[in-house]
């Protein structure tokens, strides 16, 4: 078998983010229709290649950690963390209304509150702000242990 070389190969990195949030969807048939909640776990994974350059203080990377977390931090887990997501045209804005009133967190969004327009909406706001030698490769976002929504670039 011949040896390869991988020198300036893409790498995927991937970090973990838990936030906590409630919904309520609207129209929806069955319990989920009331307001409760998840604790939600979110892998975002970016692709790029590593920094080539020997003067580069973050050489060897595609993106630093702390870089991705921030980046990730201020678009979804600092907005959706420990709030109320309600689509803006449910029934239920009048209880979110009351509620933002009395000093909760309460995000009205113009879709149905699922995972699967959740992850959809973070896909767009994490890929708008990452830097352009990488992109956005996959997200994947738990609502239980064992259901979860997934995003990839490739299919979009």
């Amino acid at each position: 078998m011949q040896n390869q070389n991988y020198t300036m190969a893409k790498i995927r990195i991937t970090k973990q983010f838990t936030f906590e949030t409630a919904h309520a969807l609207y129209g929806y048939d069955g319990k989920c229709q009331n307001i409760h909640g998840h604790s939600y776990k979110l892998d975002v994974t970016v692709i790029g290649k590593p920094i080539e350059d020997l003067n580069h203080v973050k050489r060897g990377m595609v993106i630093d950690f702390g870089d991705l977390k921030q980046i990730v931090k201020k678009e979804v887990v600092d907005v959706w963390d420990h709030a109320i997501i309600l689509n803006q045209d449910t029934p239920h804005i009048e209880l979110g209304e009351q509620l933002k009133a009395s000093g909760h967190d309460v995000v009205l969004v113009n879709y149905q509150p699922t995972s699967e327009k959740m992850i959809e909406d973070f896909a767009n706001r994490i890929a708008s702000k990452l830097p352009e030698e990488m992109a956005l490769f996959s997200l994947k976002l738990r609502e239980t242990e064992t259901a979860f929504a997934e995003w990839f670039a490739t299919d979009n």
